[in-house]
């Protein structure tokens, strides 16, 4: 595919999976910063919600977890041409040190990794404080469903928003 074409199509998937987000993903209110088949970047803004203590910057581990397998979604999407669907089949996140600050929480995920049917990647979860210390790291394997009916399917019948 040619740059262009990647990037209308990264644009296509980024945006359907904005306007699909449900539950917690989209009290997350998550922003992309990058996405590319290399992987994605995306930002959650702090939310004292997602705190376990009463001073409100302890985040946690479930938001961190959620948000890294949410992430890897996005990263399997577009590295992946024709996945029609993907289960989780595995997702281990190794906490390296307290979730604790009042700044945005910055994933990076990656499908660095597919077969026919498995798709692999790896990701990190950092604090927007500059030092970009890693609180968490994870890897993960989906289960794919590859065919018509895909994404990009539905988002050439249905639009954007469909």
């Amino acid at each position: 595919m040619s740059d262009t074409k990647d990037a209308e199509r990264f644009a296509m998937i980024a945006n359907l999976w904005n306007s699909k987000a449900k539950g917690l993903i989209a009290e997350m209110d998550l922003k992309i910063e990058r996405a590319d088949r290399k992987g994605v970047e995306i930002r959650m803004p702090f939310n004292p919600d997602f705190c376990l203590d009463e001073e409100g910057t302890m985040l946690h581990g479930g938001v961190l977890t959620a948000l890294l397998d949410s992430a890897f979604g996005l990263a399997n999407f577009l590295a992946i041409e024709d996945v029609q669907t993907m289960a989780t089949l595995d997702l281990r996140v190794d906490y390296l040190r307290p979730a604790r600050s009042r700044t945005d929480v910055i994933v990076f995920a990656e499908c660095y990794r597919e077969t026919r049917h498995i798709a692999f990647g790896s990701g990190k979860i950092w604090f927007d404080t500059g030092d970009c210390e890693e609180v968490a790291r994870g890897s993960a394997a989906f289960a794919l469903t590859r065919g018509k009916g895909g994404l990009l399917d539905k988002m050439n019948t249905q639009g954007p928003g469909g």
